[in-house]
This record gives structure tokens, sequence and C-alpha cells, in this order.
């Protein structure tokens, strides 16, 4: 047998307009083991194992399967070849049932044409029963969890004989205790045989469970070590080049008067059901405030109603004592509210426009950008987008540079420094560090602990459980649209912020119902 089960070599990828995503990458993982692809985003780890894949093609480059060259056209010759690959974003049907999404594609008939449901079964559940792997196979995928969901996919790739199976960013959007489950799972895997790869850009859980990682920078490698051998901190310098702080100094801080108030908030979702449900809590100055929770179970929408973007149906949302609920977004910067959206090009740029028009986006009525007859001063812009720029540390190839030649990192530098430079009472921040790299995430990090260090109210809204931990004074956990309970960090394990993160609440699993509603309401 040969020593590795995947080797790909001089992989190139250059995509039309000249962007060269992967610049003559070699990638071998041996048969049997959990090999993981590290990097920043955008480094070329997806690109490389979708080609492996069969869902992008190569500009240049060999791939061997067990030591036999092979091409690969297509997801389906992928599958032939035993691989199969899990994809971030789940490809499942809503309104299919788990084994229908499982089967979907591959579906036993019987002579006569028809699907045979039975085989189809007895074949899942004996799958599940090897793997640990179990779902309600008659329920529709809708109604199901997100690890439910992640398990479909993975039964999905097992079903058809997978026995290298890629994994791309498979916790994102898991709760702990779900990560754990995951985890086990891949062991087990991993004891029978299987070959896998772990894509991410968690360094934590590349030592949690990798045998050996490659790490990937702008599109080459900067090498292949044994995880047990190399150190968070040596891993990091491989992925930016530079050293990275992981632990970062947080002050003791007696926090102030409260600046943020919400009140028994209900909003609606997209759907026309409540997203948000009778949610309360305060944030003071000298304060962050953390919302943990996987995403989707209502951050969204009451970041929205708080921030002017989405009206709530009751409540209230009170700034700096005074009431502005429903107020527009143009008028709550005004009374001292700044805004980083957890969509930064949907919500927080104009990619066409400059990174001068930028950096006066929501003050460009205002004095002095403005003038009397309603002219915006070139000169007074120009003068504030260098301050910005040279403040925050942004690299862009000039102030007249569109905002989409800055990468990621440098395009949410922006638009922190632009809501910092407003000068806010409060800064509401949503998923601030998203797709960042290590460097860019240390830096954001860095800063909102600055903020809180100058007296301002920050809410911090993430589904990275540790950054929501590291960096907050108080957390409240949400599920289905309610708080489950508000914590200080250093008082809860991260076991039980995983019970609360599926939906047990507080006062259930410390036993202390009424310590439970004094924190809630900040006390």
């Amino acid at each position: 047998m040969a020593e590795y089960a995947i080797e790909m070599r001089g992989m190139v990828k250059i995509y039309p307009g000249g962007t060269v995503a992967l610049k003559g990458v070699d990638f071998a993982v041996r048969e049997g083991e959990i090999h993981g692809l590290l990097g920043e985003n955008g480094a070329g780890k997806t690109t490389l194992m979708e080609i492996l894949y069969g869902t992008r093609s190569p500009t240049e480059g060999e791939i061997f399967v067990r030591g036999r060259r092979v091409e690969i056209r297509s997801p389906r010759d992928a599958m032939a070849l035993g691989i199969g690959m899990v994809h971030q974003h789940f490809t499942l049907i809503p309104v299919f049932t788990a084994l229908e999404n499982v089967v979907l594609g591959d579906e036993p008939v019987r002579s006569a044409g028809l699907l045979d449901v039975q085989a189809a079964r007895a074949r899942v559940e004996e799958l599940m029963d090897q793997t640990g792997l179990h779902v309600p196979l008659d329920e529709p995928v809708e109604n199901l969890s997100t690890g439910e969901r992640q398990r479909i996919e993975i039964l999905k790739m097992l079903y058809r004989n997978a026995d290298i199976l890629i994994l791309d960013e498979p916790t994102a959007v898991l709760t702990p205790l779900e990560t754990k489950e995951l985890f086990a799972f891949l062991k087990r895997m991993k004891e029978e045989g299987k070959t896998i790869v772990f894509i991410t850009h968690k360094l934590r859980e590349v030592k949690a469970i990798t045998d050996r990682v490659t790490v990937l920078r702008r599109g080459e490698v900067v090498g292949t070590v044994d995880t047990a051998e190399v150190s968070m901190e040596e891993l990091a310098r491989m992925m930016v080049g530079r050293e990275v702080l992981f632990e970062l100094e947080k002050k003791p801080r007696e926090p102030e008067e409260p600046k943020l108030t919400v009140e028994d908030l209900w909003v609606r979702g997209e759907g026309g059901d409540y997203a948000v449900k009778g949610v309360s809590f305060e944030v003071r100055g000298g304060e962050i405030f953390g919302i943990a929770g996987v995403e989707g179970n209502g951050q969204t929408e009451l970041v929205e109603a708080i921030t002017g973007l989405r009206l709530p149906d009751r409540g209230r949302v009170l700034l700096a004592g005074e009431d502005v609920t429903g107020a527009r977004p143009h008028h709550l910067y005004a009374r001292g509210l700044g805004h980083i959206p957890e969509d930064r090009h949907r919500r927080g740029i104009i990619l066409e426009f400059t990174v001068a028009e930028n950096s006066i986006l929501g003050l460009q009525r205002l004095p002095p950008f403005m003038n009397k007859w309603g002219v915006l001063q070139e000169s007074v812009v120009r003068d504030w987008a260098r301050k910005v720029v040279e403040r925050f540390e942004i690299d862009t190839p000039g102030i007249d540079a569109p905002a989409s030649a800055l990468s990621g990192g440098n395009q949410q530098k922006l638009i922190v420094g632009r809501e910092i430079m407003k000068d806010p009472k409060v800064v509401v921040a949503a998923q601030p560090t998203r797709g960042l790299d290590v460097a860019a995430t240390e830096y954001i990090r860095r800063t909102l602990l600055r903020m809180r260090d100058e007296g301002r109210a920050v809410l911090l809204v993430s589904a990275d459980l540790d950054e929501v931990l590291m960096l907050s004074d108080r957390v409240g956990v949400m599920y289905e649209g309610e708080l489950m309970g508000v914590v200080r960090p250093e008082e809860v394990t991260l076991e039980e912020i995983g019970m609360m993160m599926g939906g047990v609440r507080l006062e259930d699993i410390k036993g202390g119902g009424a310590k439970a509603e004094a924190e809630s309401t900040g006390g």
C-alpha cells in the first residue's frame, strides 16, 4: 500500500483576471491520519480541497490517490475514488427528510425501478450504528439542529463509501458539545483506517484533533509539521509571518452607569415568527457585554433592532437613558452609537467607493464634511481619511483606492476605525473578527479592549466562543431567541456555557434561580 492516501504536486490555480490562489502547492496526506490544513482566510485551503473534490479545476498540477495518478473533473470522479467533502455551508434540501437527503442521488431501487426505502433505511441505520452519528431519519432537515445537519452531511459521504473525508471548517456552527462529539467521531474513523483532511483557521482545534498539519500562506506551503511537536504560537507564526499574542490582558475595571439598556425586546425575523423573545440586559460604561450562541438564534435580529435596522414589535432600547426604540441609524449615530456590522460588505462598506469615501459613511451629512450648501468638502474628507488610515494601521494603496482593493482584514479595520472616530458612547460589534486571519483578529480584539478601558460600553456579539469568553466582562447566552442566562466568564465552565448554547437555562444548571435572575438583570 502507498504511504500516502493523497498526493497533490505542483498545484497552481489562477482565476480569470489574474488572481493567483495557489502557487505550486505540494500536499500529501498519509493513509489513516487526521491531517490539518491551516491558514488564514484567502490562503488557498478551500481552493486546494475543492480541486481534490472536483468542484474546481487546477491550472497546473498532478493528483495521486494511493500512488496512482488520477484525473478528477467532478465530484462524481472524486467519489468513485473514495473521496468525500463536507462543505462549510451545508448542501441539504430543507423539506426532505434526513434519510432522503442521505441517499439522494444514490438511491437503492427495486427491479421495477422503484425506490427501495427499506434497503436505504437499513443501510443508513447500519452506518449510524457503526459511526455513532445518529439522526432522526424521518424528520425534515429544516426541523433539525445544526449539529444534526452536519451529521447528515457526513453520513452522505460515508453512504457513498468515502474513506478519504474532507471537512471544511466543520466546527464553525457547532456548540462546544457538538464539537466534542464530532472530534470523538473523527478519532473513531481514524481508528477504522479512514483518512481525514481537516480544514480550519482555529489553532486550538488543530492541536486537539490532528496528527500532522500543513500551513498555507498566500497560496504557498509554509511547512508540514507533526502537530505534537509544534506550539500554537509557532503555528500562528507560520500562518502570518510574525509573533501573535493569544492571551490579551484585560485590566480590572469598575463598570460605570448603564449606557445601553434593552428591556423585554420582541423582534420578528424574516419569516414573521419571533426571532427575539423578551430579551433584557444592560451594558455599562467600561464593560464588554458578550452575546454567545450558535448563529441563527436571534443574534442578528437583536443587533438590527438595537442599531435601527429592524423595528421591534415591543420592548424598549435605551441609549444613555434616552428611549431610542425604532430610531433610524443616523439618529442613533448622532446620539453616540457605533456599529460594526456582521456583514461588512452588505452593511459596513461600499466596495466601489474609495477608502476616503468609506471613512465618512454615516458622517457625510454633518459638518465639517458637508458645508451649508450641501456640498462635500473634499479636502476635509481626505484629511479625515488619512487620520483613520494612520491611526488604525490600514494597509491600503492609498485613500483614493477602492475599498475592494483592501484585504478583508483591512476592510474591517477601516470599518472599526470609522466607527471609533465617531467617538461613540456605545459600540455594537457583531462578529467583528469573522473571516479574519490571526493577526487582524488580534488587532480588532485589542481595539475592543481599548474602547472598554476608555469607558465606552461594548456589546460584543460573536459566534467565536473563545473570543466572547476572553474579551467579555459578562456573557449572555442566546438560544432560539431567548437569553438562557447571564454569567461572568470566570464563574462558569465551558461545559456549562455549551449546555446553555444548547437550550438549558442557567438556573437549571446552577440550581440557583434567584442568583441567575439577579445576574440576568445586571445585578
